[in-house]
């Protein structure tokens, strides 16, 4: 899918938190103007695939009227408690043409029992809701913030649980699998999809889309154990568990009104990092207390959407001549100045078999680079200088490669 969004909504929004404490009121929660179907249709213009909502955040305050806790919209002045926020959402996704998704926080700073086995029973609860009443879902995303602080039912106090064994993560991923069985499942160790290491939305050289899954467990992963190493992945990782680049328009995750979106140019830096490495981009757009994405969001994402695909609008008809080693030469009618190369692999049928290549320009009787990357997988974008001269030759050399590459390069102009 490539580039889909993430809508994080809830008490926060009108507390102007990013963690919420728990202790929260459901009275705060009473969006005047929500619509998800703007959201949707915004996000539909910009050129993304699907939505991922905060179905329930750290606070615990679910959007949905679940059975099993008054802390949710069913106990807030929004629609008089009639309302069901997940369902408007799932629907208003797929009237656009967009997958749903839905992010259940494992932890919960709100319910008295959370730590103790209680609360187990209580999630599982929560998430057999979200799988078996919303329809299909693409995406389940499961946060890796696990204990601290909170006002767990007035005790006030912090609790530490040991995320491999508390929440019993391949019990929940067998619930996950049995009722929505094409929907990846997220966290920062996967198992479908994995954290690429950083919320900045910048990826190393390289980002294969393969890992080794020996050492990772949801919710225990650092700078010292392996953040970094989510970020490239493993050339010849024992698993498939491409990165989710995740990161938001604005600096916090929820609407603060005193933030402004990202630039246009920081926005496609972004995008070059991430879709242009390999990897899939997730952007949170925060809707603001009125249940609207802010107008200056808007238009940034037109802008955005619009420069997107102004990336593969002007296809190079090219004659392709291979030269020897794995390296060929992609030949123009005439002098063109280049802006993209665009290099995929066929990782559905072979995997991902290239490990190094390099990009370059022929100046003359010579071959200048142009650009280089360590992974290619199923897309990379290699971005030719924009103030180079009008070339009528490049040269893709596939410097390394784990077996032949089966590979499809195409220039943009």
């Amino acid at each position: 899918m490539k580039f889909y969004g993430f809508i994080h909504f809830t008490v926060n929004t009108f507390t102007d938190r990013e963690w919420g404490y728990g202790d929260e009121s459901p009275s705060v929660f009473n969006p005047t103007a929500l619509d998800c179907r703007q959201w949707a249709r915004v996000a539909r213009d910009a050129g993304m695939k699907g939505l991922i909502l905060t179905a329930k955040h750290h606070d615990g305050f679910c959007l949905w009227p679940s059975a099993h806790t008054r802390h949710s919209v069913k106990f807030s002045p929004w629609k008089n408690g009639r309302g069901d926020l997940v369902r408007e959402f799932t629907d208003a996704c797929r009237d656009f043409g967009l997958k749903a998704g839905l992010y259940l926080s494992p932890w919960d700073r709100n319910h008295a029992e959370y730590g103790r086995p209680a609360y187990i029973e209580y999630y599982r609860a929560q998430l057999l809701e979200l799988l078996t009443q919303y329809g299909p879902l693409f995406e389940i995303w499961f946060d890796g913030a696990n204990g601290g602080d909170g006002f767990y039912g007035g005790a006030r106090e912090t609790r530490k649980i040991d995320a491999a064994a508390y929440y019993n993560f391949p019990a929940l991923w067998d619930m996950v699998r049995q009722h929505q069985p094409d929907a990846c499942m997220f966290s920062d160790a996967g198992p479908d999809v994995r954290w690429c290491g950083n919320e900045a939305g910048v990826l190393p050289l390289a980002s294969w889309s393969k890992i080794g899954g020996n050492g990772f467990t949801p919710g225990q992963i650092s700078a010292t154990n392996g953040q970094t190493r989510l970020g490239t992945g493993d050339a010849d990782g024992d698993c498939w568990r491409g990165a989710e680049v995740d990161v938001s328009i604005r600096p916090g995750w929820f609407y603060h009104a005193d933030q402004q979106p990202k630039t246009l140019d920081q926005l496609m830096h972004i995008y070059y990092n991430s879709v242009g490495m390999n990897c899939s981009l997730l952007l949170n757009i925060p809707p603001n207390p009125e249940g609207l994405l802010d107008q200056q969001d808007v238009d940034r994402l037109a802008e955005f959407g619009a420069s997107i695909r102004a990336i593969y609008a002007n296809e190079l008809p090219t004659v392709i001549t291979p030269v020897d080693n794995y390296a060929y030469d992609f030949r123009l009618d005439s002098p063109q100045r280049a802006r993209h190369l665009v290099l995929s692999e066929d990782v559905e049928n072979h995997g991902e078999r290239v490990t190094k290549f390099s990009v370059y320009a022929k100046l003359g009787k010579f071959y200048v680079k142009a650009g280089e990357s360590q992974s290619a997988g199923a897309k990379t974008i290699v971005q030719l200088s924009k103030f180079a001269p009008k070339i009528d030759t490049y040269r893709l050399v596939i410097e390394e490669s784990r077996a032949e590459p089966v590979i499809q390069a195409r220039l943009f102009r």
